[in-house]
């Protein structure tokens, strides 16, 4: 009895010794783990700058703190940002070839005892090795490592750190890799502002009557602001504070960038069908996109992002919203129609006629031909893709196939108009003629158009014809 009584207490306490052992043996474990993971040390200060003038960069460290030296820290010990002491002068020698020229009238390892003066070379693959090319001579020598704080080459914007070339993030930091959000903010979610995107759908006036429709009013404070259209619509763009900025008064701007708004836009017309608006903004100001109608309207797309305190404020107020629209409409978009500008017209305008329809006149003879050909503004090949009346007029869709003279840039496709709606000259749809028609401005020289009037020489395309072009072209230039 006593015997049993005596194992079974050796037995207990065997198990409570397991238990400690494996208790001991999880709470050591965990001092370990711990010990081999140390805390990082505030940031020091920045420390000068690399270079004496121009760009350079600053250093600053942190100290792993730890028991002993197989503790490490998580993350990088340094880190570097761009700075800027004073303006270099002007005759001053860039940094990198300040670090070629170290090396020269000095041998090279593995070569003769020939000096050579060395200068930057660029194209090597590696930009922060010290590429170096020996002057008058075809080859470069690399010299290892290019100091902290040179450039990765010309018009780089990436800064070359212990080998690597670095580009800035928006936190000063360069290698950082943290950028600007769609709302501005560095290193931020897009979370702080709300994307506005929609489609203008309005369609071409049945009133045939030409003028500047407003599509939206893009508020100040907007970011990456786009407006796209895909049809021979002009788009236009306007502010308060400086009126018209592109394609405005009945004037097409040329492709480039713009500033206005407190931004730079940037404005294509790549083809006749295809426009666009871009900026980045943020704008300092609201900015108005109208359209100047030519055809059906296929949809304008445009889009932008918003701080959020703005957008909703905008909502709140979007009476004040539409006012100010009504205003821009009103003070600077309103144009004469063609009706008005018929009635205010010089006597010896002949280009609105809106008289009764008489006979077509027909051009014959080589005299009329040759007068004609050498007194036009444009002398053209064209086929008739469509006709519509618009207003007073007729506009002709024109597939231009031959430019026989040209006093003036043309695209491929142009549209001509008649000044009458009584098809003067006849021309059919899907038929090719000769046509010489001439530039128009209105009397305010601010719409720009090829126009066809009673007395502009028009003939159905052919060979001959197309022979007799070619015999113009070269009296004319002789006569002249």
């Amino acid at each position: 009895m006593w015997l049993q009584v005596w194992f079974g207490f050796l037995v207990l306490i065997l198990v409570l010794d397991l238990f400690n052992i494996q208790a001991i043996g999880q709470i050591t474990e965990k001092r370990v783990l711990h010990s081999t993971t140390g805390l990082w040390a505030t940031w020091g200060p920045w420390k000068g700058c690399s270079s004496s003038c121009g760009e350079g960069v600053t250093l600053r460290t942190r100290q792993c703190q730890r028991n002993n030296t197989q503790v490490t820290c998580a993350g990088e010990q340094r880190q570097y940002k761009s700075c800027q002491s004073m303006l270099c002068p002007a005759d001053s020698v860039p940094f990198r070839n300040v670090q070629c020229a170290i090396y020269n009238n000095k041998p090279i390892p593995g070569s003769s005892n020939q000096r050579y003066h060395w200068v930057p070379f660029y194209e090597a693959s590696i930009p922060c090795d010290l590429n170096c090319l020996a002057t008058g001579y075809n080859f470069y020598y690399s010299f290892g490592r290019v100091l902290d704080g040179t450039s990765c080459g010309p018009g780089s914007d990436g800064t070359c750190i212990n080998g690597q070339c670095l580009t800035t993030g928006c936190d000063g930091i360069l290698g950082s890799g943290v950028i600007n959000d769609l709302c501005g903010n560095c290193g931020g979610q897009n979370d702080s502002c709300v994307h506005i995107k929609d489609v203008f759908r309005l369609p071409y006036p049945s009133s045939g009557i030409f003028d500047y429709k407003n599509v939206t009013r893009i508020p100040a404070g907007a970011m990456h602001i786009k407006v796209m259209d895909r049809s021979r619509n002009i788009l236009a763009l306007m502010s308060l504070s400086r009126g018209y900025v592109i394609n405005g008064n009945w004037v097409i701007s040329r492709s480039g960038t713009y500033k206005v708004a407190g931004t730079e836009v940037r404005y294509s017309r790549a083809t006749a069908s295809h426009e666009y608006l871009e900026a980045a903004g943020p704008t300092d100001e609201d900015l108005y996109v109208l359209v100047l109608f030519q055809e059906q309207n296929p949809g304008i797309e445009y889009e932008y992002w918003l701080p959020k305190d703005t957008y909703y404020n905008m909502r709140t107020d979007s009476q004040t919203a539409r006012q100010a629209v009504n205003f821009v409409l009103e003070a600077r978009v309103r144009t004469p129609t063609f009706a008005s500008v018929e009635e205010k017209r010089p006597e010896n305008n002949q280009f609105y006629d809106n008289t009764d329809c008489q006979k077509c006149l027909q051009f014959k003879g080589r005299s009329q031909r040759r007068k004609h050909y050498c007194q036009s503004d444009f002398v053209i090949r064209g086929k008739v893709l469509s006709q519509k009346i618009i207003g007073q007029e007729t506009r002709y869709d024109i597939h231009i196939e031959h430019v026989y003279k040209s006093k003036f840039p043309l695209v491929q496709r142009e549209y001509i108009w008649a000044s009458n709606k009584c098809d003067c000259p006849k021309l059919q749809d899907h038929k090719e003629y000769i046509l010489m028609p001439s530039r128009h401005m209105n009397y305010e020289r601010t719409l720009n158009r090829i126009m066809l009037t009673n007395n502009t020489y028009v003939r159905r395309w052919s060979q001959h014809e197309d022979y007799q072009m070619e015999q113009l072209n070269r009296w004319c230039r002789r006569s002249s």
